[in-house]
């Protein structure tokens, strides 16, 4: 509930200050008083853009600051949501400085205007002519049934089904695009993996393909070369190992006349067994390099098609090759694998729709229930409020979609008369009608839900007598739930209130003011005596102001 209210330099105000009770708080003033300048600054509150020409003094800032008892609003959630410090007794408050910027706090903490909007709006409804319209609107049609219903839980859990739902469905047209893009570059990729798996490189030596080519390649030079060689270290008169065996032999001779000699002799005879090991590995490899035109071919075919995956692929190395084969592997798999992952997020979604489907059919069903019931209350609260032809149908039709709140979708029809035919609310139902039926909807919805500080600004517009009276109770019951405000010329709804509040205009040093002053029980006599008779009070409006308060 709203407990205090402080405004500086805003429109006509310079400075007031009041403090505000539990129950039903009446608010009168002559017309132009100001009245809508309290409004005008409470709406500053509620998030409302500001501009320079709300200050009364344009060279000081204007401060709006409100306190509100939040204790039984269940608001922490919201608090955190919005990163707030979360205080019981909480205070906001509104700066409109000379240069035209404005700032919000809440519990000291500077918030922007889109937080101040979703917390001011659980804490104060101002409902005026303009809100009936409200209404009409689908969204809060099925507000007042599902409180009714007391379908909140299940709303909310299927909000948080739908955004699940959502969220894999989103997921699901995500791999399809991803599918739809992966099959244009399948084939390429699969083509390049087989290329590469078919060239089996994994256990390829390159460095000695290349030498065995060459070998190949050079077989006969290769013969030429060996075969001279080893006429050179054997041919019978010139061969080399027969001179160094004849060397051998003469240093063999020498060896017993002195150690020289010996030393000599013993590396003459390690060069010979040297050379002649070199001979035989000479010889074997002369008879071990044969032509083999097969073989060529093969490593060739080989090292070209080495050579080209280097060019296609721009690599220098099979270590390179080896792992582009990998990523390409794994491209061609996750192809492969995306089917697999659209078929469980399907299943997925198939459960989901099932759950959602449940769900919707529970709320479909608790608010078929509570129609009647909400028909029947409407009707008993405007039969007083001088509507006792208003008729009510409210049609629901499942629909094969999953919506924001169910899957229904709200017919709220609507006669005023007697043989009239129902039409929509907000083409049927005259602006005053559409007061009345919101009060009734307000004072309806009291008894189910919370509902936040509500101010009635001039609501019975248009009515009078008994209604007035009528009204004047609804609003007090109300009272009882909640804190009211109501902003009304009528005593008869006036003399209801727990308190009253006037609004009048003063002038100071030829300037005019506005401001609000709480009424004790004869000054309340005298402002619903003047609001009965006018200026000039009787006695006879004074008596009736008594009989009203009491």
């Amino acid at each position: 509930m709203l407990t205090s209210l402080a405004i500086k330099n805003y429109a006509l105000i310079d400075h007031l200050q009041v403090q505000f009770n539990q129950g039903l708080t009446i608010i009168t003033g002559e017309t132009g008083a100001g009245k809508s300048i309290l409004l005008g600054g409470l709406s500053l509150i509620l998030g409302k853009r500001a501009d320079l020409s709300s200050l009364k003094d344009s060279e000081k800032k204007c401060i709006i600051e409100a306190v509100f008892d939040v204790k039984h609003y269940d608001l922490a959630d919201l608090f955190k949501e919005e990163d707030l410090d979360y205080e019981p007794q909480t205070i906001i408050r509104r700066e409109i400085l000379p240069s035209g910027k404005s700032r919000a706090f809440v519990n000291d903490s500077p918030v922007n205007l889109s937080s101040l909007q979703a917390l001011s709006k659980r804490l104060i409804d101002i409902h005026s002519q303009h809100e009936t319209l409200q209404i009409t609107e689908d969204d809060f049609q099925f507000q007042i049934i599902d409180a009714l219903a007391v379908n909140g839980s299940r709303v909310s859990a299927y909000k948080d089904l739908l955004r699940e739902f959502r969220s894999l469905q989103s997921n699901l047209d995500r791999l399809l695009k991803q599918k739809a893009e992966a099959i244009k570059e399948y084939d390429y990729h699969a083509f390049l993996l087989n290329e590469l798996e078919e060239a089996k490189l994994d256990s390829e030596d390159l460095e000695a393909l290349e030498e065995e080519y060459e070998m190949l390649n050079n077989v006969e030079e290769i013969q030429e070369k060996l075969a001279h060689s080893v006429s050179l270290l054997s041919e019978e008169e010139i061969g080399v190992l027969k001179s160094l065996t004849e060397l051998k032999n003469q240093f063999q001779g020498l060896s017993g006349f002195g150690s020289k000699y010996q030393d000599l002799y013993g590396r003459i005879n390690s060069a010979l067994i040297e050379l002649d090991d070199v001979f035989s590995e000479v010889e074997n490899l002369k008879d071990g390099v044969e032509t083999d035109p097969n073989r060529l071919e093969f490593v060739n075919g080989r090292l070209q098609v080495i050579n080209n995956l280097f060019t296609k692929h721009l690599v220098n190395s099979i270590p390179e090759l080896l792992i582009i084969k990998q990523e390409l592997g794994e491209k061609v798999s996750k192809t492969e694998n995306l089917d697999e992952e659209i078929s469980e997020l399907e299943n997925k979604i198939l459960l989901k729709e099932k759950v959602l489907n449940q769900a919707a059919k529970e709320i479909h069903e608790n608010r078929q229930k509570v129609i009647p019931s909400l028909i029947q209350q409407l009707k008993d609260i405007l039969s007083q409020l001088g509507m006792p032809n208003a008729q009510f149908k409210i049609e629901l039709q499942l629909v094969n979609q999953f919506l924001q709140n169910g899957k229904d979708q709200i017919a709220f029809l609507f006669v005023a008369n007697k043989g009239g035919n129902f039409n929509e609310l907000k083409k049927a139902a005259s602006g005053g009608e559409l007061s009345r039926i919101m009060l009734a909807v307000k004072a309806i919805l009291s008894n189910y839900v919370q509902l936040p500080t509500i101010m009635f600004d001039e609501i019975d517009t248009g009515v009078s007598g008994e209604i007035s009276h009528k009204m004047g109770q609804i609003m007090l019951d109300m009272s009882k739930n909640m804190q009211v405000f109501a902003i009304t010329h009528l005593p008869q709804i006036a003399a209801k209130g727990h308190s009253h509040f006037k609004v009048y205009k003063e002038d100071k040093e030829d300037v005019t003011e506005t401001n609000l002053v709480k009424l004790n029980h004869d000054e309340r006599i005298i402002e619903i005596a003047q609001m009965l008779g006018g200026v000039e009070i009787s006695n006879s409006a004074i008596a009736h102001a008594k009989q009203l308060l009491n």
